[in-house]
């Protein structure tokens, strides 16, 4: 993995409800991200991943922990954010909601260079037209002139994500975050969008957050997966290693209905990802898990551990990490038994 440009350390994010709960979105979430690298947040809806995501780019504030841009501390000033905006872009899932519908494509893409004066920054003389029609150009509306005159309503839906994605690029940011990106496009222009943020990774070098509940998209896209219960990370690895070889029950069943990359049989959850405001004690994730409800948590001894005792939080980088009793018993019975072997 290449140095972090972004990262999250111990982020926390609380919300109050109208009745005066606290909500916990976020709870203790450590992720980074590298220039070249993909890395997928993956989850149900209510997981964690966009408000993780809109953290990122300093849309949400933090109850506690910190982000960090290249190593230093976010700063939440006016200013502070306006510098991080300009190297960390942030497109958003829906695309005919995210554009004005009173802006033609040209305006859409300029906004952001006149907002951060990146034609005064320009080294190559390159006027505000230039740097629009290159930005369409690269996002692959080419010849990028004939759309500047056009309306939202006027573009298709795979054009939209190609004008959000244009605007991002016009700023050259080092870290992309796209949320669901694909999720409302047809499956040949997903395949597109998806080929065109490869390829920004390959010949830019840009960084992207992928934020997604599709583990196909995951396998198709990203170098590193973080699977999200309930604000926190409860599997973290390689993508390889993540999908080949799930270890927590959450992330077995996920994949278990993504036929083409998995033979693992149907599982079912039961029931909803719990109330924020009402974390369960333990394993968040013990109410569903369907290794304690068939008996094998029982069976290895830890069940009482599964309904009690919390789990750490996992860190940011390094080998597979799986937050789940069952999965550290089963793992040290399995290098035991290779040590054993070796011996």
């Amino acid at each position: 993995m290449s140095a972090p440009v972004l990262e999250a350390r111990s982020a926390t994010v609380d919300f109050t409800t109208r009745g005066g709960a606290v909500a916990r979105a976020l709870d203790g979430v450590d992720v980074s991200v590298g220039r070249g690298e993909v890395l997928a947040l993956v989850g149900e809806s209510g997981s964690g991943k966009t408000t993780l995501a809109r953290t990122l780019v300093g849309l949400q504030r933090l109850t506690a922990g910190e982000v960090l841009f290249e190593g230093r501390p976010l700063d939440y000033s006016a200013r502070g954010l306006r510098t991080l905006r300009r190297h960390v872009q942030m497109v958003l899932q829906d695309a005919a909601g995210s554009l004005n519908p009173r802006q033609t494509v040209y305006e859409s893409v300029a906004e952001g260079i006149r907002l951060h004066k990146r034609v005064a920054a320009d080294e190559q003389g390159r006027t505000e037209v230039d740097l629009v029609a290159a930005a369409l150009a690269e996002a692959g509306l080419r010849p990028p002139e004939r759309l500047f005159l056009r309306y939202p309503h006027e573009l298709s839906g795979g054009q939209k994500q190609r004008v959000l994605i244009a605007g991002a690029l016009a700023l050259r940011p080092q870290i992309l975050l796209a949320d669901e990106p694909v999720s409302s496009l047809d499956a040949s222009i997903r395949g597109e969008i998806l080929a065109l943020l490869l390829e920004l990774r390959e010949e830019n070098g840009v960084g992207i957050v992928v934020v997604t509940h599709d583990l196909g998209l995951a396998w198709n896209i990203a170098d590193r997966i973080a699977v999200m219960y309930l604000g926190r990370v409860v599997e973290f690895g390689s993508t390889e290693e993540v999908l080949e070889s799930p270890r927590h029950p959450y992330t077995q069943a996920l994949l278990s209905v993504v036929p083409e990359i998995s033979h693992l049989e149907p599982i079912v959850l039961r029931g909803e990802i719990p109330d924020p405001t009402r974390i369960p004690g333990g394993c968040r994730f013990h109410p569903r898990c369907p290794k304690l409800a068939d008996g094998s948590a029982a069976a290895a001894g830890v069940e009482h551990r599964c309904l009690n005792d919390g789990l750490a939080v996992l860190p940011a980088d390094g080998e597979h990490r799986v937050a789940c009793h069952l999965d550290a018993v089963l793992t040290g019975a399995a290098e035991q038994g290779r040590g054993e072997v070796s011996a």
